[in-house]
């Protein structure tokens, strides 16, 4: 909870679950990733896809790049920005977690 708040407090932008589920999936897993095939795993519309891209894009922490050999295709690419965002989250999330206090499986049968 501790990390939720200061996330909060960050200043960073508020982004839905479907964004940053949609960054993460970016981010964490290999491209060429096309907002069909993002759709398709998250199991939501391509306009719900295509929606979030808007404000991701805005934000500048991904980009849409046409395919030079299939103009009709649109590749969704990582930024440099969309990638020190997600360090910083997570870094943010670390830190919280190493403050916080060890309850060793002994101490918790006690309390």
């Amino acid at each position: 909870m501790e990390a939720l708040v200061a996330y909060v407090r960050s200043g960073q932008p508020d982004l839905t679950n479907r964004q940053m589920a949609l960054l993460l999936l970016v981010y964490r897993t290999n491209g060429p990733h096309t907002v069909r095939g993002l759709a398709g795993i998250l199991g939501v519309s391509k306009p719900v896809v295509t929606r979030a891209l808007n404000t991701l894009g805005r934000l500048g922490y991904l980009r849409r790049e046409r395919d030079e050999r299939d103009r009709r295709n649109i590749f969704v690419t990582r930024t440099s920005r969309g990638a020190e965002f997600l360090e910083g989250f997570r870094s943010l999330i670390a830190g919280k977690e190493r403050r916080r206090p060890q309850v060793v499986p002994q101490q918790a049968a006690h309390a």
